[in-house]
Order: C-alpha cells, then sequence, then structure tokens
C-alpha cells in the first residue's frame, strides 16, 4: 500500500482549512493574532492568500513552514463534498474539527509509510501497512467516523511502532559523539544553537530534541531520528539528510539550507533556501 501520493497538499482544492480552522498568536511567526475558526484577514474570496508571495517579508513565516500532509483537500472535497463553509456556514465548525484531525491521521499515514520502506523486517512492514490502511479507511469515512475516531489510540500505536523501525534502523550507526556536550545526543536533548557542523552524527536518536538554530552545516545525518525534532533556524547548509528518519516537509521548511543540502527523494527543497556553499572549516575539528 502507497499512501504518500495523497499526503501532499493541493491548495487549489482546499477551502483554505489551514487559514481558517487554525488560530496563532502574533509572534516571530505570525504578524498578527487570529482566532481558531476564523478566516485570516489575508484570505481572498476564492480562499488564495492575497500576500503569497510575501508572506516572510510581511511576518507570516508560519504560513510557509505548515503542511497539512493533503488532510485540506480530502476534508474539502471528499468529506465535504466539495461545499465550502462560505457556501454552508452551518458546516464551518464540523469542517474545521474534521480538518484538524484528519491532519493528525494524515501526518501518521506520512511516518507509517516512511516506516514500511526503510524496515527490513517483512513482519513490520506488514504490520506499518495494515496500520496505514486502518488510518487511511478512518480518513475517508464521513464527518461522524472522523470525529469518533480513537485518535490517542492510533498516536500510540504508530509511535510504537516507529520506534520499533527507528532502533531498528539506527543499530548498524554509531554517532560521532566526540564533540557533543555530556558526551552525547538523546531524544529531547536541548540543543538549541548547538556547534553541530561537519560532524558524523549517523544512528544518532535526535526524536524530539530543540535543534532551533543549531548549526549542522556539511554534518551527516544518515539513519538520525528525527521525529517531532525542531529544526526552526537550523542551519543545514551542506548538510545530507537523505537518508535521515521521519522528516517531514515542515520541518525542512523552517530549517536554512542551500543547494548542497542534500533530503529525501520525497521533500522538496524550500524556494527561499540560498545557494551558498557551506563552510567547510566551521564545525570542531
Amino acid at each position: 500500500m502507497t499512501t504518500q501520493p495523497t499526503l501532499r497538499p493541493d491548495c487549489g482544492n482546499c477551502f483554505a482549512l489551514c487559514c481558517t480552522a487554525l488560530g496563532f498568536t502574533r509572534s516571530a511567526d505570525f504578524a498578527i493574532d487570529k482566532a481558531a475558526g476564523s478566516p485570516c484577514p489575508n484570505l481572498a474570496a476564492d480562499f488564495s492568500c492575497t500576500i503569497h508571495q510575501r508572506l516572510r517579508p510581511r511576518g507570516f513565516t508560519g504560513c510557509t513552514v505548515f503542511d497539512c500532509f493533503g488532510a485540506g483537500q480530502l476534508v474539502s472535497q471528499h468529506t465535504f463534498g466539495g461545499t465550502s463553509w462560505r457556501e454552508r456556514p452551518a458546516s464551518a465548525p464540523g469542517m474545521f474539527a474534521v480538518f484538524k484531525i484528519v491532519r493528525q491521521l494524515h501526518e501518521m499515514l506520512w511516518y507509517l509509510d516512511e516506516a514500511r520502506q526503510r524496515t527490513f523486517d517483512p513482519e513490520l512492514a506488514t504490520a506499518a501497512a495494515s496500520l496505514a490502511q486502518h488510518v487511511a479507511a478512518t480518513t475517508r469515512g464521513d464527518a461522524t467516523t472522523v470525529l469518533e475516531a480513537d485518535v490517542e489510540s492510533l498516536h500510540g500505536q504508530v509511535r510504537s511502532l516507529l520506534m520499533e523501525v527507528s532502533e531498528e534502523v539506527r543499530a548498524s550507526y554509531g554517532a560521532d559523539e566526540r564533540h557533543l556536550p555530556d558526551g552525547g545526543l538523546q531524544p529531547g536533548a536541548d540543543l538549541m544553537g548547538a556547534q553541530l557542523a561537519n560532524l558524523s552524527l549517523c544512528g544518532a536518536d535526535l526524536r524530539g530534541s530543540y535543534l532551533i538554530g543549531a548549526k549542522l552545516t556539511g554534518s551527516d545525518l544518515a539513519a538520525v531520528d528525527l521525529l517531532g525534532a525542531d529544526l526552526r533556524g537550523a542551519e543545514l547548509s551542506g548538510a545530507d539528510l537523505s537518508s535521515a528518519l521521519y522528516l517531514t516537509q515542515a520541518q525542512i521548511n523552517a530549517a536554512e539550507g542551500n543547494s548542497r543540502t542534500l533530503l529525501p527523494s520525497r521533500l522538496r527543497r524550500p524556494d527561499y533556501w540560498g545557494d551558498s556553499v557551506p563552510d567547510r572549516d566551521s564545525g570542531p575539528n
């Protein structure tokens, strides 16, 4: 089973659900406050963004980072049959609630698809495919089916499988811990602003770690578990993330890189990344 083709945003077939269902607070990522369930003031009548080409300079970096994993078009066109919340205002609360759940389920599908492809164990691959099939069936149900889904239980099942695959894939790698604080890396580590350039971090478990502003220039992140890691402002110029584990487009969108940054084939290089050549002498020796 391949779920990936349905997990990419198609904004042209969405009723701007990310711009309406979700709220945000004025911060470095958003220039204004917006309550959940209310349309963004930059939303046009045709559900497009009136400042789409100027989001970053206008203070809406968060919008350029967000990824719905294809939930928007599924909820708009399938669950609610192509009738927008503007055409039927009474549907808005339900549509927005369903979107929030389907986005979580689609994110699970994204990870399960990778786990199925990366594992060496046929039984784990089968388990990932089976769980993905169950999650996908839930997303394709009607609004009531989605709203009644036991998302917490599904999260637990998916997390358990992802961790098992991660341990298996990382088993043949060893992170270079010689230059790292406290002798190594661990899940949930506070590595904000850490100097991790030009290192072989292969096989490290950075799940849930804070890598905000960390310098990973020129480093090798083969089989590094990045599930839920915060990469905002992380410097990835010249880094090799082509076989990193559980990397998402949103994480890449939040980081800084260049034309020398290697990414997994299913992720795209952000248009706003620079093309400068990384400094190979900027890390530990």
